[in-house]
């Protein structure tokens, strides 16, 4: 069986993907960093549900809720990296880890470091869109 990469264009055999190896561009960080980055996920939605229902409560301008853009990232930020098993920070440093958390190793390979830098490009731009996508909507809300 074989799954396709977004970033790839040869189809990579599912056990590469959940063995827990170094893919460039494609997976960077095993179990523990990706329950970590679920965290920051979970912390920045809580965080933007809080503070919605703050800035309704004390009926703030509806334009303030753009203040959502930045939680909601986090939110976003974190469960993307979860969920593609790749963390955009150790891409765009050029390690991974596999590990326990606080550990990691460089790459080496300068084309996987691009194929990383790209990787984590994608993901804050993705994350940043979902968030102002979601801040916008927050605005335009009739409460």
């Amino acid at each position: 069986m074989t799954i396709s990469a977004a970033s790839s264009s040869a189809p990579q055999p599912l056990g590469s993907l959940v063995s827990g190896e170094y893919q460039p561009g494609v997976c960077n960080i095993g179990p523990a960093e990706i329950a970590r980055r679920r965290r920051s996920g979970h912390i920045g939605l809580i965080a933007a549900v809080v503070l919605f229902a703050v800035l309704v409560a004390i009926g703030a301008p509806p334009l303030l809720r753009l203040l959502l853009v930045i939680p909601v990232a986090v939110s976003a930020s974190g469960y993307l990296q979860a969920y593609l098993k790749f963390c955009a920070g150790f891409g765009a440093a050029g390690i991974y880890n596999f590990g326990e958390v606080g550990t990691t190793d460089k790459v080496a390979d300068a084309a996987a470091k691009a194929l990383d830098r790209a990787k984590s490009m994608r993901i804050g731009l993705a994350s940043f869109a979902i968030g102002a996508v979601v801040a916008i909507i927050a605005v335009l809300l009739p409460i």
